[in-house]
């Protein structure tokens, strides 16, 4: 009890920690004049993927590779088959061409770098450093995108817009000092981040003992357990977005965090915290990965929608890769 109390308190701690980050960030690149585009595509959309990037780096801090690259990899196969086919199923998705092809190439062309680095070489600095050269680089071309947009927005421009949608922006008054309210807007990114990391940190452990526990290995509860508690703002985000008939933000939201995942978080822990893959991850999970970002390209492309039937494919198939994995 006391470890899945741990561990539920872990990733609330995460969740809520990431809001008040975001939020906080936000506000204070909005009072010193900051790009209000550029806020969406860097502070917005990196800070929702605040709980992988936290619980990642700490694990591999910790020396637990199975749970720093397992929860990257199980958070991108959850976007996809349960977040994605869950969102589909409330509301079918339309999907442009452009957008297809764009973002959904770069998803499919992320996914498969990782899972052959992983498979071929530990993930070093140089990975690392590599990871996050190509984040700024999509990053800098969603800008010159959105920039020039007649509405055919980028999947870093949609993760952004699917958490402005869930808590609408709300005007301030006047009557405080610009001083005072940054220095409102740091207090709340700073207390956010250090919520986040302590989250981070007691998730971390809950999963280490519950896996212990269950006699289980830290793997497969990453890849499934923690993927999803860590994805939830992703899951929430996406979900409102579908209620509201935004489908199309809905899938950039997923596609815009699954680039973020494995460019962002997987380069930042590379950096941070080398990592050898563990060989369950390359051979099975990574391929995975893989798989499932090829069948949502193939869902989008014949006719152009993913509805509720292949919704419905997509939360059976999260349901066979658990299943899968699951020691009997």
């Amino acid at each position: 009890m006391d470890i899945a109390l741990s561990f539920l308190g872990g990733r609330a701690l995460l969740v809520a920690g990431g809001e008040c980050l975001v939020r906080g960030a936000v506000r204070f690149a909005e009072r010193i004049g900051m790009s209000p585009l550029l806020i969406v595509l860097t502070l917005v959309g990196f800070g929702t993927s605040t709980p992988e990037l936290v619980t990642s780096v700490q694990a591999a801090l910790a020396g637990s590779p199975g749970i720093a690259i397992g929860n990257i990899v199980g958070s991108n196969i959850a976007n996809i088959l349960l977040i994605l086919g869950l969102a589909a199923i409330l509301c079918p998705i339309a999907v442009r061409s452009r957008a297809l092809k764009r973002d959904g190439g770069v998803v499919l062309g992320a996914a498969i770098l990782l899972a052959g680095l992983a498979a071929a070489t530990t993930l070093d600095r140089t990975v690392g450093i590599g990871f996050v050269l190509l984040l700024v680089l999509y990053i800098l071309y969603a800008y010159r995108q959105e920039r020039g947009s007649t509405g055919d927005h980028t999947a870093a421009f949609e993760k952004g817009a699917a958490l402005e949608a869930t808590v609408p922006h709300q005007a301030r008054g006047h009557a405080q000092s610009a001083a005072l309210d940054i220095a409102i807007a740091l207090g709340i990114a700073v207390a956010g981040l250090v919520i986040v990391i302590v989250g981070g940190s007691i998730l971390v452990d809950g999963a280490i003992a519950l896996a212990r526990g269950a006699g289980i290995s830290e793997t497969v509860i990453v890849l499934t357990i923690v993927a999803v508690g860590t994805s939830m703002p992703e899951l929430v985000t996406s979900i409102v977005a579908a209620a509201r008939r935004q489908a199309d933000v809905a899938l950039g939201n997923i596609l815009g965090s699954n680039i973020y995942n494995v460019l962002g978080i997987g380069g930042l822990t590379a950096l941070l915290a080398p990592v050898a893959v563990p060989v369950e991850i390359v051979r099975f999970d990574g391929p995975v990965m893989v798989a499932v970002s090829l069948l949502l390209l193939v869902f989008a492309a014949t006719g152009m929608r993913i509805g509720r039937r292949e919704g419905a494919v997509l939360v059976a198939g999260y349901a066979a890769y658990v299943a899968a994995i699951w020691p009997r």
